[in-house]
Parts: C-alpha cells; sequence; structure tokens
C-alpha cells in the first residue's frame, strides 16, 4: 500500500517525508486556504518536496472550466494529479484529460457506482470518503469492499485512494481489503506508529543496558 499525506503544510509534509515512507501527496482548497499563503507557492514547494503524485484540485465546476485549470495546474510540475469532483461536469473532463494522458483522482466519492463511473471515464485514481460516511451512520469501509471487488471483477487499473482518514483503524482496515493507497492527515500518521508495548519494551532495553556502563561505539 502507498502512503499519501493529505495536507498542504510544508513542515507537515516534510516531517513525512523524513520518516522515507511518504509516496505522495494530496491537497484541496480547503487545505491550501488553511496555509494562508498563495496557491502556487505553496504547491511548488510542495512539488519540490516530494516526487511522488501531487494531486492539487481544480475550484472549477464547469467542464471548460475545469479543462482550463487543469491545463494550468499540470504545467507545474511532472507528478502533479489533476483532481476532480465525480460530477457530470467531473467525469466529462476526467475522460478528456485522460484521452490526453493527464493522470486525474476523482475525489468526493461516495458511492461504488461513483467509482465504476470515474474508471470508465480513465481515471489515475479514486477517492472515497470513508470517514465522512462514517459520521453519516454508514460504514465507509464497506464502499472500500464494494470498489475493490468491481475493480477486480473487470480488471481496472483506476487506484482506490481512502480518504477521509479518521483514525489508524481506517488504514489498517484498507490495507486488509486490498486498497492501493491511504492519504493520512499528519495527526494519524503519528499513530501508526505508536504502541504502548513498543515503549515499555524500549524502556526496558536502555535501563538493562545502562547498568553495564558501556557504550556501543568504540570511542
Amino acid at each position: 500500500m502507498k502512503f499519501f499525506i493529505d495536507t498542504a503544510d510544508v513542515q507537515e509534509i516534510r516531517a513525512a517525508h523524513a520518516l522515507g515512507i511518504l509516496d505522495g501527496v494530496t491537497t484541496n482548497p480547503s487545505l491550501v486556504a488553511k496555509t494562508g499563503r498563495p496557491f502556487r507557492e505553496v504547491i511548488a514547494e510542495i512539488l519540490e518536496i516530494c516526487k511522488g503524485p501531487v494531486s492539487v484540485e481544480v475550484v472549477a465546476t464547469e467542464t471548460e472550466a475545469m479543462l482550463a485549470e487543469a491545463q494550468e495546474i499540470s504545467t507545474m510540475g511532472e507528478n502533479v494529479v489533476i483532481k476532480l469532483p465525480v460530477t457530470a461536469d467531473g467525469l466529462r473532463a476526467t475522460k478528456t484529460l485522460s484521452d490526453r494522458g493527464v493522470p486525474v483522482n476523482n475525489t468526493l466519492c461516495f458511492s461504488a457506482l461513483q467509482a465504476l463511473m470515474s474508471a470508465k471515464a480513465g481515471a489515475a485514481y479514486i477517492s472515497p470518503f470513508v470517514g465522512r460516511l462514517d459520521d453519516v451512520a454508514h460504514n465507509g469501509m464497506e464502499l472500500i469492499h464494494d470498489i475493490r471487488t468491481i475493480y477486480d471483477n473487470y480488471g481496472y487499473t483506476t487506484e482506490i485512494l481512502v480518504a477521509s482518514i479518521r483514525h489508524p483503524m481506517h488504514v489498517l482496515e484498507s490495507a486488509q481489503i486490498g486498497a492501493d493507497v491511504c492519504t493520512i492527515p499528519f495527526g494519524v500518521f503519528d499513530k501508526l506508529i505508536k504502541h504502548p508495548l513498543t515503549d515499555l519494551g524500549l524502556e526496558a532495553f536502555l535501563s538493562d543496558w545502562a547498568q553495564t556502563g558501556e557504550s556501543v561505539l568504540s570511542s
């Protein structure tokens, strides 16, 4: 499974990148707005840090305007992925861009049928929002199961990019189901590593070693 970070905060991206496990970045207009910085400046810095796929979302809602924004965004870097909503206009733009060889991440997916249409339109990624489904008393992970089954049935190559991750169990279950990518908020990244038994074990090892009075280094 690939790990993307879901943020526009370059400090968070640098910290995740330093772990050596970061494969890509997803952003959206809300995340960029939170930085309080100019859009192009933020995206340029993200692209400098991360050489993997970086999803950058359009703000237009009509096909032709989406395509115009996508064309300009695509020039910002070779690893830019255009992020489009799963709407009728978004699907039309997805088909056009995919035919041109431009990778697209279809976002705001809440149903398996939306995911099926996205794959047929040629999207490189589909982003089902599991946390937002959980928020309205639907099981978000069931959607990942359904999409995985449909894509496997027909050999679609669109990657399942699980979004709206709220906690480590979303990541674990996504991996068990066979999702291709999880895009994870920085706060959840830290929780993936933590385990109380790891901390207790390390404390015990260090305590025992301290009693020897030795050093691993020769000088």
